[in-house]
């Protein structure tokens, strides 16, 4: 696995247990896609079906399962790694925590190399104090900002920095921070306006959100401003500016007729990404790409491209976005090209693409209307699918939607569940109510609820089985009751790594911790000695 990964083959080593675990102990290129998710993510994520692919767990016995099922979908190289995380440790590798973690790695080699330039919360704060001439941009996505932000912060995601930061800033004079939650974003983002040129001071605040809160500075919440998109003022003389940087950073040229060629090349895994805003992507794309605002690629490339060693292609409109995104992705170590010559035209795709989804098993479902008459919430309009409709209590409902959006809100009744654990799910749920009549499955979309209904056949009587016809969503576009809480947890909420940088309510050690992690990447990379990162 190591030699794979200095050769720059085209390798995807994947980490199939929920994201909390594998946040706690990793390779570095090490790819979380969990057992529970894999029929609804890995034609999208994996979509060469000969990619080689190895992987691993830490001897809880979903690597096995996930390799048949990655089987049963169509891949033809797939193996274990031996010995699997302890196999990894045990053999010298390196293991990270948290997720992410080669672009936060990256972000810190950056600032470690280049002295990024940065200013303290309490700096910050004075100079907003005393009313100097200052604009805080916010790099993080929207919802982000929306949720806690530097007071008069303005959000402008990553890759929207360069093509946008001449109208938020007109005066060279007007001195520009760059902020995050952490310190990874703020980093790229000061350091992509460093290189692109601007003639205005530019700093990252040092340690982001967590450094003002930790600072004992208070952070506002619920704020909207935005970049003005219609503001792209000088586009040529910044997409000249942003070319000279990719330029730098060796990043290549695409033409239509090569994509053409390179999605046609059965040996190598070509990804296509649109790197505008998803509102610009929405309104027009080209046929075949997917949308990843380029902040947000460079911050998450290794869900995005599992698969190190596969060529990027990125496309824009502009001709900053992606030169800059490109810029960063290809000191990262990946073979990254921006398609040149695109006219208008080209953007002819609307809306959102249909995911690359596996068939489904087929299983019987049941409608939002029925399922309220079999949980006494609606009047029968009939008779039930049996002719019967069984007392409420003799209904049960796993709803296996992401943990935090079960506690937001979930059918009446229903408890929250894991795919990979559901043995142990049916166990709790048995201990507290006797078991069902039926059981009904139910996920945001209905998608993964449909391919859980295998897996929970082989638990209880397949004829007991239902999956809700358009999930929870359709659920309540019927206009059917909610509930919200946390009283039913039949599967721990291992689902998720709780951010230390996200929410605000984050304990001060959990934070303080997380930046001195951060600060020891360098000397994890240079351990490592997989990465091939450089920093122009």
């Amino acid at each position: 696995m190591r030699t794979a990964l200095l050769e720059r083959r085209e390798i995807a080593l994947l980490d199939v247990r929920e994201e909390a675990p594998f946040a706690e102990a990793h390779p570095l290129f090490a790819a979380n896609l969990p057992l529970s998710r894999i029929e609804p993510e890995a034609w999208a994520r994996i979509p060469r079906r000969d990619t080689s692919i190895v992987v691993y767990d830490d001897g809880v016995g979903l690597a096995p399962r996930a390799a048949l099922r990655l089987a049963e979908l169509g891949y033809t190289d797939v193996g274990l790694l031996e010995g699997g995380l302890a196999g990894w440790r045990d053999a010298g590798g390196e293991l990270f925590r948290d997720v992410n973690v080669p672009s936060k790695a990256f972000g810190e080699l950056v600032e470690s190399k280049r002295h990024t330039p940065s200013l303290s919360a309490q700096e910050v704060k004075a100079l907003l104090d005393s009313k100097a001439d200052v604009v805080v941009l916010d790099a993080r996505r929207f919802d982000e900002y929306n949720t806690m932000s530097i007071p008069g912060g303005i959000s402008v995601p990553g890759a929207e920095l360069a093509l946008r930061v001449r109208a938020l800033a007109p005066d060279p004079s007007t001195r520009v921070i760059v902020n995050c939650a952490g310190r990874t974003r703020s980093i790229i983002g000061t350091q992509s306006l460093v290189n692109f040129g601007i003639p205005n001071p530019v700093a990252a605040l040092r340690n982001g959100t967590i450094g003002w809160t930790l600072a004992g500075q208070s952070l506002e919440h619920g704020q909207a401003r935005r970049f003005d998109p219609a503001a792209g003022a000088q586009r040529d003389d910044a997409a000249a500016r942003a070319r000279a940087v990719a330029d730098r950073a060796g990043v290549g040229r695409a033409t239509r007729a090569s994509l053409d060629a390179w999605r046609r090349d059965a040996d190598r895994t070509t990804c296509l990404f649109d790197v505008r805003t998803p509102e610009e992507f929405a309104a027009g794309h080209l046929p075949g790409s997917a949308s990843a605002p380029g902040g947000q690629l460079v911050q998450e490339t290794d869900h995005s491209v599992p698969v190190r060693g596969a060529r990027i292609v990125l496309v824009d409109d502009d001709g900053v976005r992606a030169h800059m995104t490109a810029s960063w992705l290809a000191q990262m170590g990946w073979e990254v090209h921006v398609l040149d010559g695109l006219a208008a035209g080209d953007f002819s795709e609307t809306g959102k693409p249909a995911a690359a989804l596996p068939p489904s098993p087929a299983t019987a479902t049941v409608s939002p209307a029925r399922l309220a008459e079999w949980l006494g919430l609606a009047a029968s309009s009939g008779a039930s699918v049996d002719g019967t409709a069984p007392p409420p209590r003799q209904v049960v409902i796993l709803d296996l939607a992401a943990s935090a959006t079960h506690v937001r809100a979930h059918l009446p009744g229903a408890w929250f569940a894991l795919r990979s654990q559901l043995p142990e799910a049916l166990a709790a749920i048995h201990s507290a109510q006797p078991a069902p009549a039926r059981y009904v499955l139910a996920s945001p979309d209905g998608v993964l609820a449909r391919f859980a209904a295998a897996d929970l056949a082989r638990l209880v009587p397949p004829e007991s089985i239902h999956v809700l016809e358009g999930g929870t969503d359709a659920w309540s576009a019927a206009g059917l009751p909610m509930e919200s809480g946390e009283q039913r947890l039949a599967s721990p909420r291992i689902d998720r790594y709780r951010r230390p940088y996200e929410g605000t309510d984050n304990p001060v050690e959990a934070m303080q911790g997380y930046l001195d992690w951060e600060f020891g990447l360098v000397e994890q990379l240079g351990r490592d000695g997989t990465h091939g990162f450089f920093v122009i």
